[in-house]
This record gives structure tokens, sequence and C-alpha cells, in this order.
């Protein structure tokens, strides 16, 4: 994390009623006037946008990461079943028959 960047994540004693955390985070004013425009453009309030943005920059991270952890562990065994694919059937011998004949390629 660059170091002008400063960041805390409160938590106190839970109530039922209470299901939110507290975040905080100090940024230079250039960064923080930049997200005051953005959230105005958008029509949010400051905390609305940035919450939004934080949670879709989290979700899309955490999407690419399941993404390459399962191509990663998956690999060797899609590696494995594709070395040994069955030959085609006569079904699919057809239907590749049939579509040399009808499609052109250019």
């Amino acid at each position: 994390m660059p170091e002008f960047f400063a960041m805390r994540v409160t938590t106190g004693k839970r109530t039922a009623k209470q299901t939110t955390e507290r975040l905080e985070a100090r940024v230079p004013l250039p960064i923080k006037e930049l997200i005051g425009r953005a959230a105005s453009l958008e029509g949010l309030t400051l905390t609305d946008f940035v919450i939004a943005t934080l949670q879709k920059g989290a979700a899309e991270v955490v999407r690419e990461h399941d993404i390459l952890s399962l191509t990663a562990k998956d690999s060797e065994a899609f590696a494995r079943t594709m070395l040994a694919a069955p030959k085609p059937n006569r079904k699919l011998t057809q239907v590749f028959a049939r579509h040399r004949k009808n499609v052109t390629v250019r």
C-alpha cells in the first residue's frame, strides 16, 4: 500500500441492530477531490460512491482469483482428458462432414 494511504477498520461490540462496520481511510486531498467529483457525477454521496466502488473492485479481485485458482487446479485434469480424448463417433464424423460441405471459410 502506498505510504500516503492509511486505512483503519474498527469493530466494536455488536448489537442486534448493528449490521455495518466502520472503515476509515486517509488519502491526499487531490485524491479525495477526485473521488468527490466522481461521486457527484454519479449522483451519489462520497460514502455511497466509495462503498460501491470498493465492493465492485473487491468482487472483481475475488472473481479473478477464483478463475485463476480454478484454472491452475484443474489444468492437469483438463490436459489429461484432452490427451486421452476418445475418437469421434459416427454421428460426430457425419456432422463434421456436413459442416465442411455447407460452410465456406474465407
